[in-house]
């Protein structure tokens, strides 16, 4: 996995091709993203699905892109 990977500019929101601004509950969705990213959490609730997400913190701190398609990736390489 070698060198960290480059963070997007805009890395604490969610990466726009997996969560658009458009989605019906991205409101939701970011608030809960961002209460657990202020707790330090690795994860959080999804509010539709109820699986856990990681946040952009836990994925920052991991230092790499998994290209499994997180929905915070906060990677300039993820696609």
């Amino acid at each position: 996995m070698g060198d960290e990977a480059e963070l997007r500019d805009d890395w604490t929101h969610p990466h726009p091709r997996r969560l658009p601004r458009g989605h019906a509950h991205y409101d939701v969705i970011v608030e809960r993203h961002t209460e657990a990213l202020g707790k330090g959490l690795p994860t959080y609730a999804d509010p539709l699905s109820g699986f856990r997400v990681f946040t952009a913190g836990f994925l920052a701190r991991r230092g790499y892109c998994c290209d499994s398609g997180c929905r915070h990736c906060p990677f300039v390489s993820g696609a």
